[in-house]
């Protein structure tokens, strides 16, 4: 029995994932450098262009995302922003997948890690009052400044 053309085309998807999982967890630097530049570049640029499929109308709606039964009495798409915009800003800017159901940890843990040693207090000191919390920004913080890495 011949392969179907979509399932080809999901079959050619996921094992190009895999194979990108599989040289994440496996491959030395000199490996890895090259193949992230280009795959961060097309990974941006298919994020740029289903988006794009996805703006909002003059009625704020989606244009590509069906309403499900209402599309079928005229009705236009889902409010904007849709399940799509909402999962990009989900992986792209919010932290993605929790902690917990991460494969990889966010961070190197074997690099530079802050250790902190609480000081210590005389015997006759009293307990002081705690600190006032710190001011928190409006502006959410999506991420850490880029700094250039110096070789």
């Amino acid at each position: 029995m011949p392969v179907r053309g979509d399932e080809a085309l999901r079959a050619a998807v996921l094992a190009r994932l895999a194979l990108l999982d599989e040289v994440a967890g496996t491959a030395d630097e000199s490996t890895l450098l090259p193949l992230a530049r280009s795959e961060i570049s097309r990974l941006a640029d298919g994020w740029r262009l289903l988006l794009t499929v996805h703006q909002p109308d003059e009625e704020s709606r989606c244009r590509a995302c069906p309403a499900g039964a209402a599309s079928l009495r005229g009705f236009r798409g889902l409010r904007w922003p849709c399940q799509v915009w909402r999962m990009a800003h989900e992986h792209l800017i919010g932290e993605g997948v929790a902690h917990r159901d991460r494969k990889r940890p966010l961070r190197n843990p074997f690099g530079r890690q802050a250790v902190l040693v609480p000081q210590e207090k005389p015997a006759g000191a009293r307990a002081q009052a705690p600190p006032e919390p710190p001011v928190v920004p409006m502006e959410p913080v999506h991420r850490a400044p880029v700094r250039e890495r110096q070789y």
